[in-house]
């Protein structure tokens, strides 16, 4: 029979997680490893990493993100990374943002930035696992994984091969989002990895003129999706032009951090 993926299912020496974690590159020293995860596309994830990424590091907390989503990379875009990855005999180096922030990409490996990754499930995998175990990532506090959207063999690479010490998900204020938050926790769950909380991406937009809060995707449902599920609520980040620019330009670690603050706080309690 199969493995569902189940570890309590069975007696097999499978069973044991930690059987299946990979090895870190020798010279790493990683602390704690967050995966942020989205049951579905265009919620903003990368979004919210990047500014969990520079919430932790205004902390003073060491960080670095781990660019998973490596057919539809956009972590280095932005913070504004247009140099290429290096390495040595001992393995690859990340390539620092202006406030020292390590990131590792496969955008950071190809020769053009619009050059599409065309590889099937177990090489993007196998990708991932590389930027784990082959990169030479320093003194981390917090390492943040940008996971591709969905329930699929990156998600489950992550979830089994890295020691992931909990996951925030992403959504978005629409009705849908309740079901597909509901297929990311519950996958968590079954990987045995702890959700610390939720947070609502593009939760209404304030009118900079009249100061009203007009909800452009419809009601928010994130605080009855998040007591259905038994989960924290951590944030709802409202639609900010402001923002939108900053991260079009690469210059994401001078946006305003204080919104998603709360996410930060329940990260670095752990």
């Amino acid at each position: 029979m199969g493995c569902n993926h189940d570890c309590d299912s069975c007696g097999s020496a499978c069973g044991e997680k930690d059987s299946l974690i990979e090895k870190a590159h020798p010279l790493s020293n990683v602390k704690k490893v967050i995966g942020v995860v989205s049951g579905k596309g265009g919620v903003g994830k990368s979004t919210v990493t990047a500014l969990l990424a520079c919430a932790m590091n205004k902390k003073g907390k060491k960080t670095a993100i781990l660019d998973a989503d490596v057919t539809g990379p956009s972590i280095p875009k932005l913070f504004g990374i247009r140099e290429k990855a290096t390495g040595s005999n001992e393995g690859m180096f990340p390539a620092l943002t202006k406030d020292g922030i390590e990131v590792m990409s496969v955008n950071l490996l190809l020769e053009n930035d619009t050059d599409p990754v065309v590889w099937r499930g177990p090489v993007i995998a196998g990708a991932v696992k590389q930027f784990w175990g082959e990169v030479i990532w320093n003194d981390i506090d917090y390492m943040f994984v940008d996971m591709p959207p969905g329930t699929g063999d990156v998600a489950l690479t992550v979830f089994q091969s890295l020691p992931v010490d909990g996951v925030i998900i992403v959504t978005s204020p629409q009705e849908l989002s309740n079901m597909i938050v509901a297929k990311a926790v519950k996958m968590a769950q079954l990987m045995k990895v702890p959700v610390l909380g939720l947070v609502e991406n593009m939760s209404g937009f304030v009118c900079p003129d009249c100061g009203k809060m007009h909800e452009i995707f419809g009601k928010s449902h994130a605080q009855q999706t998040a007591d259905e599920m038994g989960i924290k609520l951590l944030a709802k980040l409202p639609l900010d032009p402001d923002l939108t620019a900053l991260c079009d330009a690469g210059l994401t670690e001078k946006a305003d951090v204080l919104p998603i603050m709360a996410a930060a706080d329940v990260i670095s309690s752990l």
